[in-house]
């Protein structure tokens, strides 16, 4: 940066313009403009380094009639940092102010809650990537912590918080103009969708991941996963590699647990970490940690290269986002005048935070405190233009949002207690309903997290959401592990008919029986409770639900492997979008840890030494790392050398991708006359439909020429099904048996190759029994599920 050629331009017309909100490098200049409509005085200031130097130069801009304060200057160059100093009606500017004084100061708040503190140095808001965070490691190098943004008067290190200067150690903008190209999106279809849920480094930090060819060399279809190289584990690039791995196992799209900037250690020093990111800072900036290239312009470069990887592949990439609530600190002990600020409240605490009367920060609906605003239009512009920049400039191709009814909440005109008609609030809500209609023009997924604190509102949003059902994760647990309730489970099973037929049908209904935030699919079936409080690597953490719907299988670990082979199977031949977590086709284990937020650890990452074995959870942890998994599967009875699930799953998964019968767009598309594609429930001997306690019961799908026959027996004795005819011309044969007998052939059969039926069958215990009609062989073989 060369301070002396930084000048400002066109100063007449700072006040007049409508230049968009950020840093934005054109021929005639860069523009810079953030929203402070209560402000009365805005400084920007350029640095030359992150942190250990003053302003190099500094400028004061001009203020608009929108409340949006702007300026213009040559002689700016990428890469540059800046940041800003923000006056208001608490603290007036004053000739003698000096960085660190209180000359001008009022109080620590005005009469709407903004804490304007000019000794608090703020980063833009909208900043494409910020330099690092208030618990980044330079900080500590400094010799400080993030106890220095605090403002109001009580103590830090013998002088009141709001008198130190944080220019030396607060995060700047850098300006950017990022040119990498981006891939064509491939715009798979909603119904096309098969989601893998995953933390970038969780997808690849595990020292396995530098011998993945040899690990895979004999499961087929996967001949083009390639070696991470040791120095790239955990980062964006290393994920971009992985695409071949996720194509091969069935699945169109990669959903990533939060990537933009959060606060955390880049060290995981205690206290400071935040593993799976759901505390955001800057909504425009790729989290610095997970880049390899750690220099200005790396991880917007590394991450569009990252994006770039998937889509040619013909996979989309969704992001996890976190708008309901921000990363930036709230009130500290209690204390109405000390917050942490350090770029949002900064500007315009009133428009961006919920507040109570008395101006204090509130958790509101999402647990966390500072809960955006969302009856404030500058809080829905924030929302849209990063939705727009993330999809647009950076290529992401959907969005699952966190606590998501918090963007269709509006705290300063209601309180929650009086919102009695939950669906004609949320349908009429601009901001949910302006994001629908966006993400329909842009071609773009938007998936609902659609409960918070405050309510449980799947099935309520607008036309055009996905939404997570959790009503599917419950009643699928319950069901296989014996409750009987069997009209919530085949309510389910038909993709939530009830509550999604009248928002583009099944594909809007997101299928899941685990999530990052809670049990594996392993350790639900493994675990009566959690188990939280553990020594390091898998603990200790606190939180997690208490209440999983798990059973540990009384123990027996081939019950184990057979419940989860039922939990694949029920997952992709239900109606909707499946949605699995990374690992849970091998069958990671978090030892019964149902909460990880915080651990930073190799044990909550994706140890694929697990596929070429048949006893996955015996394999070392990691090199010279102390601790061990559960033994919680025991041994496959099939090759040594074979996983038993990893082979099932990825058969599973890629059936779906063959049939059109399991992916349907509505709820009657595949039929000319528009009917519905049947999903038809029998009890085992055809002669009703099943009742709430009944635990064994049949499934036929019925569509044109590709029918499917589900024989579910989640009872604990074997139960005799009825096997009705088939088609003139057509048989059945026997393509998925999850009993354990079957774990020789990995449990399924490809498609014509298994065993003809026309008598009944005898289902095992705990068990599923899928047939599929194919055209009549020439030489039949009859046989019975169950044959050895």
């Amino acid at each position: 940066m060369n301070v002396e050629s930084i000048l400002p331009v066109e100063q007449d017309l700072w006040g007049g313009v409508d230049w968009q909100l950020g840093a934005h490098p054109r021929p005639d200049g860069t523009t810079f403009a953030v929203h402070a409509p209560l402000a009365t005085r805005v400084q920007l200031e350029f640095y030359t380094a992150a942190t250990g130097t003053d302003a190099a130069a500094s400028f004061l801009l001009a203020k608009g009639t929108d409340g949006t304060w702007r300026a213009k200057f040559t002689g700016v160059g990428l890469g540059d940092l800046y940041a800003f100093r923000v006056w208001g009606a608490n603290w007036n500017p004053h000739p003698e102010w000096t960085p660190g004084s209180e000359a001008g100061f009022v109080a620590d708040m005005d009469e709407h809650g903004n804490r304007f503190n000019p000794n608090k140095v703020l980063f833009d808001p909208y900043a494409y990537e910020i330099t690092h965070n208030m618990y980044s490691d330079v900080i500590a190098d400094e010799g400080m912590d993030n106890g220095i943004f605090g403002t109001g008067g009580d103590d830090y290190r013998g002088r009141p918080r709001r008198q130190w200067d944080t220019g030396r150690y607060a995060p700047k903008g850098v300006v950017m103009a990022d040119t990498t190209p981006l891939v064509a999106k491939p715009r798979i279809m909603g119904k096309e969708s098969a989601i893998y849920e995953v933390q970038v480094e969780q997808l690849t930090g595990h020292p396995s991941v530098v011998r993945l060819s040899e690990i895979l060399a004999d499961e087929p279809g996967f001949g083009e996963v390639v070696d991470i190289p040791n120095e790239l584990r955990g980062t964006y690039r290393a994920a971009g590699m992985m695409a071949p791995y996720l194509k091969a196992l069935g699945f169109t799209t990669i959903e990533l647990l939060p990537v933009h900037e959060t606060n955390v250690s880049e060290s995981g020093r205690a206290g400071l970490t935040n593993q799976w990111g759901y505390m955001t800072l800057s909504y425009f900036a790729p989290s610095r940690r997970f880049a390899s290239d750690q220099s200005i312009g790396g991880p917007t470069r590394e991450f569009k290269e990252m994006v770039n990887a998937f889509h040619e592949c013909g996979l989309e990439v969704y992001l996890d986002v976190v708008y309901n609530h921000s990363a930036e600190g709230g009130n500290w002990n209690g204390d109405v005048n000390t917050v942490g600020f350090t770029t949002l409240g900064g500007f315009a605490a009133s428009d961006y935070y919920v507040m109570t009367s008395d101006k204090m920060l509130v958790d509101g609906a999402t647990g966390t405190s500072n809960q955006l605003n969302f009856s404030s239009g500058v809080a829905h512009r924030l929302v849209l233009d990063s939705l727009a920049y993330w999809s647009r400039v950076m290529g992401v191709d959907g969005f699952r949002f966190d606590l998501a009814p918090v963007l269709g909440r509006k705290p300063a005109e209601a309180h929650p207690d009086d919102w009695k008609d939950q669906k004609r609030f949320f349908d009429d809500h601009p901001l949910l309903v302006e994001i629908a209609d966006w993400a329909k023009r842009e071609h773009v997924e938007v998936i609902a997290e659609a409960w918070d604190l405050w309510g449980y509102e799947v099935g309520n949003f607008p036309r055009g959401w996905g939404e997570w059902n959790g009503r599917y994760r419950d009643a699928v647990r319950r069901f296989t592990k014996g409750d009987g309730n069997t009209q919530q489970f085949l309510d389910m099973l038909n993709g939530d008919h009830h509550h999604f037929h009248d928002n583009e049908g099944a594909q809007k209904t997101i299928n899941f029986v685990d999530a990052h935030d809670g049990f594996t699919m392993a350790d639900l079936v493994s675990y009566q409770e959690k188990d939280n409080d553990q020594p390091w690597p898998f603990g200790p953490s606190d939180g997690g639900s208490d209440d999983n719907l798990s059973w540990d299988s009384g123990g027996s670990r081939s019950l184990r492997r057979q419940r989860v082979r039922n939990l694949w199977t029920l997952l992709f031949f239900s109606r909707g979008v499946p949605m699995v977590v990374a690992g849970d086709e091998f069958g990671r284990t978090q030892n019964g840890n149902n909460n990880p937020w915080a651990l930073d650890s190799v044990a909550m990452t994706n140890n694929y030494a697990m596929i070429n074995k048949s006893t996955p959870h015996r394999v070392m942890l990691a090199p010279n790392v102390a601790g061990q998994y559960h033994d919680n599967f025991g041994r496959f009875h099939n090759e040594p050398d074979v996983n038993g699930l990893f082979r099932f799953a990825t058969f599973v998964a890629n059936l779906r991708q063959r049939h059109d019968a399991l992916r349907q767009e509505s709820y009657g598309d595949l039929i000319p006359d528009n009917a519905d594609v049947s999903y038809l429930f029998h009890t085992p001997t055809l002669e009703g439909h099943p009742s709430d306690g009944d635990r064994a019961l049949s499934v036929f799908i019925n569509s044109p020429d590709d029918d499917f026959w589900l024989m579910i027996n989640m009872a604990d004795v074997p139960v005799e099904f009825t096997v009705p005819e088939a088609q003139d011309g057509r048989v059945w044969r026997l393509l998925i048996d999850t009993a354990t007998w079957a774990e020789a052939a990995h449990n399924f059969w490809p498609e014509g190759e298994g065993m003809v039926v026309r008598s009944g069958v005898m289902v095992e215990p705990w068990s599923i029994v899928v047939w599929h009609d194919n055209p009549l062989p020439d030489d039949l073989q009859v046989a019975a599920s169950g044959a050895q």
